[in-house]
């Protein structure tokens, strides 16, 4: 188990600047899909935004604790899945919020409102749960980890690809209508191009560590789902708000995850493996329960 906290994946810096564009460019081609009035829109479901928001950046990151404390898995792939659920929800959540029969404009403020608040909240909640855990915490103490270079990492990632997008959409709709799919596909396909030359390259590590994160992952992912849903039904919210919530809490922006652990930890190879298997395992548990929910009345 120690093994892998002494491995780095093959990573080098052309490779992580290709990734730091490629993040920006899917943050773009999702924002040139928002306007303000899709912030507004929080009015509409004051509740059920509220919910989603507890749910993705509070409920996660404390059973993602609780999972850590249980298992004990080793220092490096817990401050993986610390990363992972600090993360803002993925950008597929809204067609598989559609796909599944559930509230998709409320999936949309959530992206929207989750988009933004991660770039305060991803710091906060990776120092603050990962100092909770004495294994993690000297991880960070090793690495010298910095909330303010996380944040301003976050920020450029996301924040200015989100403020240029959405001008964009202002100054130009008919553009943005006319090419935001295609940039999405386009920016989808890139990235699952860049997953796959990440495991090509580092074949090895992948090979012999592998096992130490598959069980792992889908017990997260499930709770995840299952704690997203539960708490919206707990809160007494609709079926297809309850769908929505789910979704957007297991669906982690994994693509984020993966930068800032080469940028900050230099591919450290449980937390890269997490983040690399939890951005392949969520669109199959994605799509699979999506597809069950839309079976469903």
């Amino acid at each position: 188990m120690e093994a892998i906290d002494s491995v780095h994946l093959n990573f080098n810096q052309g490779t992580a600047w290709g990734l730091n564009f490629l993040l920006a460019f899917i943050m773009f081609s999702v924002a040139i899909e928002l306007t303000v009035t899709d912030f507004k829109k929080i009015a509409q479901y004051p509740k059920a935004a509220l919910i989603g928001i507890v749910s993705q950046f509070l409920l996660l990151p404390f059973l993602t604790f609780l999972l850590i404390r249980a298992w004990e898995p080793a220092p490096s792939i817990a401050l993986g899945m610390i990363m992972v659920a600090a993360c803002p929800g993925g950008n597929v959540s809204n067609f598989f919020s559609f796909m599944a029969k559930g509230n998709v404009a409320l999936s949309v403020t959530l992206t929207a409102f989750s988009t933004v608040g991660a770039i305060l909240f991803t710091p906060i909640n990776l120092s603050f749960w990962a100092s909770q855990y004495e294994p993690t915490a000297r991880l960070l103490t090793k690495v010298d980890l910095s909330v303010l270079d996380v944040f301003t990492a976050v920020f450029i990632i996301l924040g200015v690809p989100l403020i240029v997008g959405m001008t964009a959409k202002y100054k130009a709709p008919e553009w943005c209508l006319k090419y935001g799919n295609v940039f999405r596909k386009i920016s989808l396909g890139i990235f699952a191009l860049f997953v796959v030359g990440a495991l090509t390259a580092n074949y090895e590590i992948f090979y012999k560590h592998i096992y130490l994160v598959v069980i792992l992952v889908l017990i997260h992912n499930a709770l995840a789902l299952g704690g997203g849903y539960a708490l919206a039904r707990l809160s007494g919210l609709t079926s297809t708000d309850r769908r929505t919530i789910a979704i957007e809490t297991g669906i982690q922006n994994s693509g984020l995850g993966l930068l800032l652990i080469f940028t900050f930890f230099d591919g450290l190879g449980g937390m890269a493996l997490i983040a690399a298997w939890w951005g392949i395992w969520h669109m199959v548990s994605g799509m699979t329960v999506s597809y069950l929910w839309s079976r469903s009345n």
